[in-house]
């Protein structure tokens, strides 16, 4: 019976290593040489299962982690799994965010679950909700037992209150909790945003930038929310205004602001930086500073660090969001540390990613292959010494670094302020000598004698 499994697995890439380790591991065991049937019908059915989610896009690298951590799926219906991820594909749910679904979410795969969904959710596929709306109240409901009923309620009044296709699919994708927002509430939301002088006709714009909105407590967030603008000596204008050109500004906890501008009070950074960052208002300026708090926590930073971080590095600030992302996947993908180190070594955020540092990680790599460095450099060893001192240490004594760092500022050839023979243009005509005036320097040289 080995040799019948193992034949069957040599038509498949993944499962052959995973049966012969598993075989290999009985074998070294005495007591477990001989593979009872139900040992036999466990592994096939591992073999099978592992094999259908190959064949819908799992790759085989993550496929041994998901199956032991959901052992459940051994004992559904093989045929009902595969009529699973059928419906799933029909839903027009790309393969990436499918196999992101199942992985986050593998109660999806159950037969009546999608029963119910499946008609609900493909309608609303050909009346304009995109894919990903429709992963994410999955995703929910499977979570929390939600059922259709509640989808088909949300959906209806979302239409009533005249939002287009695109942003309820926003809505939904977003907060997919708006299910469980009841219809008052939604209106609650509308009535104060059009009492902070919000227009009518300007409230979808606002759900479709914010829709975490219709998740906050009116009278227990938002009220007192204003409340804190206000005592903090903000004007109403200022706090409408602010509010109109950043709906995201309604996402501040209670406290969180005064925080953000006390952080700023006390920044240690040249008056010109300072300038830059309040150049929009204090307002403003402290809301950057909680989007890029924010930013930091999402990669795994606890707020404290976070905060840190800011205050060391106070352009931060200045840099867009975009900009800081690129420097921690950087920092993480291709350099190799931990986020935990921008705790320590802030300044790496300060500075020009491809001017600066994608040049030094280049030259330290390549450093590192060829075994030129006695010791490991880190991220401070990396960030932290100025353009000259990393050039005369790394750079200078290796010159195959020239080409890999590329030719420093002061070496690069100084442009003249003006073109090439302005200064003809720009001279004064000579003065013509008459007899007059040869007649005139001769009687004066005369009156001094």
């Amino acid at each position: 019976m080995a040799s019948k499994l193992k034949t069957f697995t040599n038509l498949h890439g993944y499962t052959v290593t995973t049966l012969l380790h598993q075989n290999r591991s009985l074998s070294s065991n005495p007591s477990s040489r001989i593979l009872t049937p139900i040992n036999q019908s466990h592994y096939r059915k591992r073999i099978l299962l592992a094999n259908l989610l190959q064949r819908y896009g799992f790759p085989p690298s993550s496929l041994q982690h998901f199956l032991s951590r959901n052992n459940h799926l051994l004992n559904s219906d093989l045929v009902e799994t595969e009529t699973s991820l059928g419906i799933l594909l029909s839903l027009k749910i790309p393969q990436k965010s499918l196999v992101s679904l199942i992985c986050d979410c593998p109660n999806v795969l159950r037969s009546e679950f999608l029963r119910k969904w499946r008609v609900p959710l493909f309608d609303c596929g050909k009346h304009g909700v995109s894919s990903s709306a429709i992963k994410s109240v999955l995703e929910h409901s499977s979570r929390i037992g939600i059922g259709p009923d509640k989808f088909y309620e949300c959906i209806r009044v979302l239409k009533g209150l005249g939002f287009c296709d695109s942003t309820v699919s926003r809505i939904l994708s977003s907060f997919p909790g708006v299910l469980l927002v009841n219809e008052i509430e939604i209106h609650r939301k509308i009535e104060f945003l059009v009492g902070i002088d919000i227009p009518r006709d300007n409230i979808e714009r606002f759900f479709h930038v914010f829709p975490e909105v219709l998740g906050i407590g009116t009278e227990t967030r938002l009220k007192p929310l204003l409340d804190e603008f206000i005592n903090m000596g903000f004007s109403k204008d200022d706090i409408k205004k602010e509010i109109a050109r950043e709906p995201r500004v309604l996402g501040l906890e209670l406290g969180e602001l005064p925080r953000c501008l006390e952080l700023i009070n006390t920044l240690k950074c040249r008056e010109v930086i300072r300038v830059s960052i309040l150049s929009e208002g204090a307002f403003r300026a402290g809301f950057k500073v909680k989007l890029r708090v924010d930013c930091l926590c999402k990669y795994g930073l606890i707020r404290r660090d976070a905060f840190k971080v800011v205050w060391k590095e106070p352009r931060v600030i200045l840099y867009e969001i975009e900009d800081i992302e690129k420097k921690i996947e950087f920092l993480t993908n291709r350099m190799g540390f931990h986020i935990n180190c921008l705790a320590d070594v802030p300044e790496y955020l300060g500075v020009n990613l491809q001017k600066q540092i994608v040049p030094r990680y280049n030259v330290i790599d390549y450093l590192k292959l060829k075994g030129g460095l006695g010791c490991d450099i880190g991220l401070k060893g990396l960030i932290k010494p100025s353009m000259k001192r990393f050039y005369n240490l790394y750079v200078k004594p290796y010159p195959e670094c020239e080409r890999i760092f590329g030719k420093r500022k002061e070496n690069a050839r100084v442009n003249k302020r003006h073109p090439v023979g302005l200064w003809k243009l720009m001279k004064p005509s000579s003065h013509l000598t008459t007899k007059e005036d040869v007649v005139n320097m001769k009687s004066f040289i005369e009156s001094l004698a």
